[in-house]
């Protein structure tokens, strides 16, 4: 079954939407492994009301942080440490999305990023959005997993900008899954749209 590790080059830059689409496309289980802060509403609840298939199963994140920072900042503030070796990847007989949190460098504690719980069966997804500085953190996000032997897609994420998006696919010779345009709303209707696009590309993954 597949296994795709969604990450961004940055934080804001569509996780969580590219997450629901590829989900909804492969009608896969979701997994967030940590959450930190909004906790009323967390990417899991909002995958949830993205996806239309009766398939998804909405996995329990590991840790489930108040303080919206980085997961080694937040977990010091409630009192806890992470410990990589209790984030349990799921069971489940399907395919399976899961996102990160914020970047692959991003701490989870003093020991590890988010990098050491990206299994090497994993085919990671980068998001990439366009934004002065996102070339290079495109590139050296790409260049580390590429370095640590990961397969890696790379899905482009706002108004569309070729000359970015050329390098990066010239520079990285990774395949792009294709771009979520800049939309109005993001709802299940929107959604399904960018899933039936992409089902066939994600469909081809290999992890």
């Amino acid at each position: 079954m597949q296994q795709i590790f969604v990450t961004g080059i940055s934080t804001e830059v569509g996780k969580t939407i590219a997450s629901a689409i590829i989900t909804e496309a492969l009608e896969a289980d979701y997994w967030k492994p940590v959450q930190a802060g909004d906790l009323d509403n967390t990417d899991s609840d909002k995958v949830k009301s993205l996806i239309s298939n009766d398939r998804t199963v909405i996995h329990k994140s590991s840790y489930e942080l108040k303080t919206p920072m980085s997961p080694h900042a937040a977990a010091e503030r409630d009192g806890v440490k992470i410990d990589r070796l209790e984030i349990i990847e799921p069971e489940t007989d399907n395919a399976l999305v899961i996102e990160g949190a914020g970047g692959i460098l991003v701490p989870l504690s003093n020991d590890d990023t988010v990098l050491d719980i990206i299994m090497p069966t994993y085919h990671v997804v980068v998001v990439s959005r366009h934004y002065l500085g996102s070339i290079n953190h495109t590139l050296l996000t790409i260049g580390w997993l590429q370095q640590k032997g990961y397969d890696v897609s790379v899905l482009f994420s706002g108004k569309e900008n070729p000359e970015t998006e050329s390098i990066i696919l010239h520079k990285t010779k990774v395949s792009s899954i294709g771009r979520i345009d800049e939309e109005a709303v993001f709802d299940k209707a929107v959604i399904k749209k960018y899933a039936t696009k992409f089902a066939p590309i994600l469909r081809t993954l290999q992890s």
